[in-house]
């Protein structure tokens, strides 16, 4: 395998820059640059040369860092270099220029540490929400996945699946040697061992979905045509997100404007007026892609002078309150002039407290799309086991189960739950 090298602290110009190299070669390649190396751990500054020419490139601080108690797993050695752009890309150039030395593709470093087992794969996807975190929150749980918190869940529950499967193991292997009371017995703890552990992952999948708390609440803004929604989305983001016309159907396609407030990640969608019919092809499709925008909402700002659609959270909001005929404002709607900048405050505040409800509980545990999935096989499995007559497929649904638990941490096929997690993203260097 090739030895890699990268900057891992951001990219110039700064006042330092780390450059990161990791592999079999990683040694003797910092031997090249630098001569003698430090003992492990231990900085120590060092005049960086070119191998080829001998023309100094920059003093640095230079730390080694053994296999396997290493971030990758691998030797890695971390020049930390002056900054400067001119300097990174002359002591890359050097190293490039070395026999089995490459610039690590983005990710990298993160797919071989979790390749030679020093993360599992739900710390490297929180290693990846960590790098692209925007919010307080999304801060936390990115941390407390990164840091194995989800790792440390699944293993507890890994170790009490095997204690379960081993007990239904040794009644399979000595059934004929106990009596039929005993044997009762313990077939019935195991059922009720089976059954507390899907209660207790059914607790974490019936929580608010990561993605919420990761990609923003969806807030669609929906009404008639010529409702005041392009104009709302304008002020509640601060500026001309949207276009704004008197013409009625100005806005024919979605708008998408993330916005953050109060630490929460929010996803606005305007959206075209729904009109009953039309015969503009095109105003059609904006109609068609409206509706599909509110099946989908986290939340709805409803700016028709009807009842919201019965599709889940909606705020009604009375756009326009500040012309002479829209003075009256219905009882259970926010009265809101994005011109004067009434009742926008009170609107962000009815926001804020209705995705409280709606976004997972600070520093819970949480699931993301593709661990929801293996922790709902998980729990059907088990589920299947607990109120299962015969003893083999109970141990058969036992075996699935800890299949989704090690398809969580990426125990099980690992170089095909590294190609599905990089080919979606990739982790920073």
């Amino acid at each position: 395998m090739d030895t890699i090298f990268a900057i891992s602290s951001g990219l110039p110009p700064a006042a330092i820059a780390v450059l990161r190299i990791s592999g079999h070669a990683a040694l003797p390649a910092a031997r090249k640059l630098a001569g003698d190396l430090p003992e492990a751990r231990r900085a120590a500054v060092r005049l960086l040369s070119d191998p080829d020419s001998g023309s100094p490139l920059d003093r640095a601080l230079v730390l080694c860092f053994p296999e396997p108690a290493s971030a990758t797993g691998e030797d890695i050695v971390e020049l930390h270099l002056h900054g400067g752009r001119a300097v990174v890309r002359r002591v890359e150039q050097a190293l490039a220029a070395i026999p089995g030395l490459r610039r690590a593709e983005p990710g990298e470093f993160t797919r071989r540490a979790l390749a030679n087992g020093r993360i599992d794969l739900t710390e490297a996807e929180g290693l990846g929400d960590l790098l692209s975190a925007e919010t307080e929150a999304q801060r936390r749980r990115a941390l407390a996945l990164a840091e194995g918190g989800l790792r440390a869940r699944i293993e507890a529950w890994t170790q009490r699946l095997l204690a379960i499967a081993a007990r239904l193991e040794a009644m399979l292997d000595h059934s004929d040697e106990e009596d039929v009371a005993a044997s009762q017995a313990g077939i019935a703890r195991i059922r009720a061992d089976a059954a507390a552990l899907v209660e207790e992952i059914a607790a974490i999948l019936a929580l608010p979905p990561a993605e919420r708390l990761h990609d923003g609440l969806r807030v669609v803004l929906a009404g008639p045509p010529n409702a005041g929604k392009s104009t709302l989305l304008n002020a509640l983001a601060g500026r001309d997100a949207a276009i704004v016309s008197p013409i009625a159907g100005t806005t024919r396609d979605r708008i998408e404007v993330p916005l953050f407030h109060g630490g929460i990640a929010y996803l606005f969608i305007d959206t075209a007026g729904l009109a009953e019919s039309t015969s503009d092809a095109i105003e059609a499709i904006g109609i068609a892609r409206a509706r599909d925008a509110l099946e989908n909402a986290d939340i709805i700002l409803w700016l028709g002078d009807d009842a919201p659609p019965d599709l889940g959270n909606a705020i009604a909001v009375h756009a326009r309150a500040d012309a002479a005929e829209r003075s009256v404002v219905p009882e259970g709607r926010i009265a809101v002039s994005a011109h004067s900048g009434v009742g926008i405050a009170e609107l962000w505040e009815a926001l804020d407290a209705l995705a409280q409800t709606l976004l997972p509980p600070e520093d819970a545990i949480t699931f993301n799309a593709r661990q929801r999935d293996l922790g709902a096989r998980a729990a059907l499995a088990l589920r299947s086991c607990a109120v299962e007559q015969d003893e083999i497929l109970m141990a058969e649904h036992l075996r699935a189960a800890r299949a989704a638990f090690d398809s969580i941490t990426g125990r099980a096929d690992v170089e095909s739950m590294l190609d599905a997690l990089f080919s979606r993203f990739c982790i920073g260097k």
